[in-house]
């Protein structure tokens, strides 16, 4: 939390000025048990509105509670003037004071921090606003940018497909449905120079959560793994590398894939 930001905002002065919401006042009351600075803050307005009001205050004359009290008569008139003497007192003009000038400065001081707390309250609603704004456009370029990466790296991953199937040295297999009545199909891009193979799956049914695809190679008429995959995945996949292949075929396997083949479930299958 930014406490010379929060502080900035007015909402202590609001909170002084009783202009805050019960929800608001709790917040407030909140951070203050939590931020000594905050608590120290306060209090400091606190004295400040405190400081105007005895600067504004009017001091009544010295002498003027004895002469209250020799109107009433609780004491002798000489001893309330200090026993100075024992004389009738004189009857001292009260100086006049400036009242006037007093009132107008009480009312500017008051007027003057009815607008303080305005301006404060105001600054913090769009101050708030503001912060809510950013917060959301910080949210939207952080998806922005995600969605830009995941772009990206579609992109990327598209030019590295079509860099393979455009290179002479690898070479497509396909491989059709095993059950004629299914339009399963799949292919295998095979360089028998370095051995790489990708997959490209064009149609395969959609497996459970406990199955994977399994591709084979046929090598010396045994079958080789080639690694698993999962139904769902787009592109070409990268596959082990494989020597002297005749023929790939892909089976259903369970999750993580078999030593040997499940001929039953074959899939699809291609010679070389």
């Amino acid at each position: 939390m930014d406490i010379k930001e929060y502080i900035a905002s007015g909402i202590l002065e609001a909170y002084i000025f009783d202009t805050l919401s019960p929800q608001e006042r709790a917040e407030v009351e909140a951070l203050v048990v939590q931020y000594p600075e905050l608590r120290d803050e306060l209090n400091a307005i606190e004295a400040g509105l405190e400081d105007i009001a005895m600067a504004t205050a009017i001091q009544a004359p010295s002498h003027l509670k004895a002469n209250i009290m020799a109107a009433i008569g609780g004491e002798d008139e000489g001893q309330l003037v200090g026993n100075v003497s024992q004389e009738a007192p004189k009857v001292i003009p009260m100086p006049q004071t400036n009242t006037g000038v007093w009132k107008y400065l009480v009312a500017a001081s008051v007027a003057l921090a009815v607008v303080s707390s305005y301006m404060a309250y105001d600054y913090r609603l769009k101050w708030k606003s503001s912060s809510d704004a950013f917060a959301q456009l910080q949210a939207q370029n952080s998806q922005m940018a995600e969605q830009y990466n995941q772009v990206n790296n579609r992109l990327d991953e598209l030019v590295a497909d079509i860099d393979v199937i455009s290179n002479a040295d690898f070479k497509r297999v396909n491989m059709a449905a095993v059950d004629a009545s299914q339009s399963f199909a799949a292919s295998v891009y095979w360089n028998a120079k370095t051995d790489e193979a990708y997959l490209n799956i064009q149609n395969l049914k959609t497996l459970t959560e406990e199955q994977q695809y399994q591709l084979w190679a046929i090598v010396d008429g045994k079958p080789v793994d080639m690694g698993v995959f999962d139904f769902d995945v787009e592109g070409l996949i990268k596959m082990k590398s494989i020597k002297n292949a005749a023929m790939f075929a892909v089976t259903i396997e369970p999750k993580g894939g078999s030593v040997n083949p499940t001929l039953d479930l074959m899939q699809v299958a291609g010679a070389v």
